[in-house]
């Protein structure tokens, strides 16, 4: 493993990369406030074993990337699909496997629309293509929304951590959840992470977005396309994947077993396998 800060449109980004740089790249996008800590390492091990040239990131606001005020990002989301290009070019990358996870999987699908010179495959996990004829989020998660929640002093590790677990297990699925050590990954990223309200909060308060949406040019797509969707997800049901797939030429689709709005351990033996097919060229 090989953690730098990269110089990368103007700011500073933390990159960690796994395996043997000969290999074909496989690029790791989290989701929204997900530092590269997400990505867990026994994961990327399992991937660079395959081999594969793993390359993970902290967002901008996460980790040990570039951080701002709480409430105040000076960047857009545009922003956060030109980082991932940006890491590529800083690492001297032509074109590597694109692996997005939730709104990682919304920057996965742009790049592979407006930078499909730099991308070898997608792989689009518990993501969406958006509509208002797809399934809601579940009633819990939709009453998750609108409850008041006392505030959290994201400065008391233990308290952020035990609220953290808290909207994980609302957003898991059926699968056992592994709570001591998914206490033990978030008290290491707490630990790597410059300013933590920033990071749980900024993501979630950028300037709205008024390019057209991504579903109409999904047919537009070129490259290979791996779907992976966990039968339980309950923000994005499983019809969001299917549609993904159907809409997106030749993409195949794969169900994970009882996982939900995540990438669990349990599913990972499905997962692995699955990417390291896709990546194979």
């Amino acid at each position: 493993m090989t953690e730098q800060l990269l110089q990368v449109n103007g700011v500073e980004l933390c990159v960690e990369t796994f395996g043997d740089p000969a290999a074909p790249p496989v690029l790791l996008i989290h989701g929204g406030s997900a530092s590269m800590d997400y990505w867990e390492t026994p994961f990327c091990e399992l991937l660079a074993a395959g081999p594969r040239y793993v390359i993970r990131y902290d967002h901008r606001d996460t980790g040990r990337s570039v951080s701002y005020p709480p409430g105040k990002p000076a960047y857009d989301g545009i922003d956060l699909v030109r980082d991932p290009v940006g890491i590529l070019d800083a690492l001297g990358i032509d074109r590597a496997h694109v692996v997005g996870l939730s709104m990682g999987g919304g920057i996965a699908q742009q790049l592979g629309l407006d930078h499909a010179d730099r991308v070898r495959s997608l792989t689009l996990i518990a993501t969406s293509p958006l509509g208002d004829d797809l399934p809601p989020p579940t009633d819990r998660i939709r009453a998750s929304f609108t409850s008041a929640k006392p505030p959290t002093d994201w400065s008391d590790a233990e308290a952020a951590i035990d609220t953290l677990i808290a909207d994980e297990k609302l957003y898991a699925g059926t699968l056992p959840y592994d709570e001591p050590a998914r206490r033990e990954l978030l008290r290491a990223m707490i630990a790597r992470t410059t300013n933590l309200e920033s990071a749980v909060t900024n993501h979630w308060v950028l300037p709205d977005d008024d390019s057209p949406p991504l579903r109409p040019r999904l047919g537009e797509l070129t490259m290979p396309v791996l779907v992976l969707h966990g039968t339980e997800d309950p923000l994005f049901p499983p019809a969001h994947g299917e549609a993904l797939a159907r809409e997106i030429p030749d993409a195949r689709l794969v169900l994970l077993p009882g996982a939900g709005h995540e990438l669990p351990r349990p599913v990972w033996d499905i997962a692995v396998p699955a990417i390291l097919a896709i990546t194979a060229s």
